[in-house]
């Protein structure tokens, strides 16, 4: 690029700083990254997610661990929509910070009331959900007014996300436990719609190097629960020898899920999408991609609970039950949502089988036996370590083809 040329794109970048508000279009432009909005509203789902890993800090049992994943299922839908319409029509005008701050407002209701959902306080988590909603509803409306080739796209997210937030305004006024079935309704009409809207034959495209970044960058915020997790358990368990011990035990087995997403099953994922660019679109190839983070996210934040009680209680004989079998249940839905993405996006079976695959019943035999805190820790950190090493020799003998992520 000649000097000329610089000089041009910068000036067009300040005219564009300088323009507080310019309408919508699609973005397709090479080498985008998260912006630092991006990122600023990512922080306020860092609190919803601490604040639904509490919810199952407080009830290890099959009901905390449903109440726990049904709401960080509604939190994470609020994200990942939020995420596709910035992924398609981010101006970073007035107007789209505006709305983004907005929606931020609602996360932060729903992070704040989210233990209480079954008191008063619940009506602010529908609330929270609904201003996410509304914000979104502005954003496409503004896309279908200003970008003509968006409209059947937009019109299908519109319909979807208006019959959504109704029927979540509806449910202010109807008592629990029925309000619960409603907002399940009103998140499984929010999820059809926009999923519908994908397979047209005129579908807007995604953005295929920032999806992968965007959803990379929350699979780190969920991870970071488990760091935190350690602290926590150090901290409060006021670093006695064998609490430190299983501290560093659960840190490193921490480290190695991060390891099994970003070699293996995110970077498998990520080559897919580059490779097929737009027919990802044809083959709903992106849906799959974007739907089976959910489970990743979910067991990663059930990861950090259970790292924490190990840590805390690591001076102690023995974990309890409900500690063991969240940690073994969490890791081996973990390894299970990225076998299964490695196997399907990666076109690589017996790779994605022998490992995260084999390491599924290996977790769920692990939280069976009743040991030492550090020995359990121990064996979940040697089995993670081993799938890491195992990783390598994949790569090596061509079993699974990666992109960096």
């Amino acid at each position: 690029m000649t000097d000329a040329e610089d000089r041009r794109t910068l000036d067009e970048q300040e005219k564009e700083q300088v323009e507080p508000v310019r309408p919508p279009d699609l973005n397709q432009e090479s080498n985008r990254s998260a912006t630092r909005l991006e990122l600023f509203f990512d922080l306020a789902f860092v609190l919803f997610v601490a604040r639904c890993a509490d919810v199952l800090a407080k009830d290890e049992t099959w009901h905390g661990g449903f109440v726990f994943a049904a709401v960080l299922t509604v939190g994470w839908w609020a994200w990942a929509s939020t995420t596709l319409y910035a992924n398609r029509f981010d101006t970073d005008d007035a107007v789209f910070r505006l709305l983004t701050l907005a929606a931020m407002i609602g996360v932060v209701a729903m992070a704040a009331s989210v233990d209480k959902i079954d008191e008063s306080t619940g009506r602010w988590f529908a609330l929270g959900y609904v201003v996410i909603r509304l914000a979104l509803i502005a954003g496409y409306v503004r896309a279908w007014r200003h970008v003509p080739d968006a409209r059947p796209t937009a019109r299908l997210y519109l319909i979807g996300h208006s019959l959504g937030a109704a029927i979540w305004l509806v449910s202010l006024a109807v008592p629990t436990p029925a309000r619960y079935w409603l907002w399940a309704a009103g998140v499984l009409v929010d999820v059809v719609w926009p999923t519908a809207a994908a397979r047209l034959r005129d579908a807007v495209p995604l953005h295929l190097e920032h999806l992968p970044e965007r959803f990379a960058l929350f699979v780190i915020l969920v991870l970071g629960e488990s760091v935190a997790a350690v602290v926590t358990g150090l901290h409060d368990g006021e670093w006695k020898s064998s609490v430190t011990v299983t501290a560093l035990l659960a840190f490193v087995a921490a480290a190695a899920l991060w390891w099994v997403y970003f070699d293996l099953a995110g970077g498998a994922a990520k080559r897919r999408l580059t490779e097929e660019g737009e027919e990802v679109t044809k083959h709903g190839v992106h849906d799959f991609y974007v739907y089976i983070h959910l489970p990743l996210a979910v067991s990663l934040a059930a990861v950090a609970v259970g790292l924490e009680h190990a840590v805390l209680h690591g001076a102690d004989d023995h974990l309890t039950a409900g500690t063991r079998w969240v940690l073994g249940i969490s890791v081996a839905g973990y390894l299970l949502s990225a076998a299964v993405m490695q196997a399907h996006l990666g076109r690589r079976v017996r790779g994605a089988l022998l490992w995260p695959g084999a390491g599924v019943p290996l977790a769920l035999v692990i939280a069976s036996l009743d040991l030492a805190p550090a020995a359990f820790v121990g064996l979940f950190a040697a089995l993670l370590t081993a799938g890491v090493v195992t990783g390598f020799v994949l790569h090596r003998e061509g079993e699974v083809r990666t992109a960096k992520v």
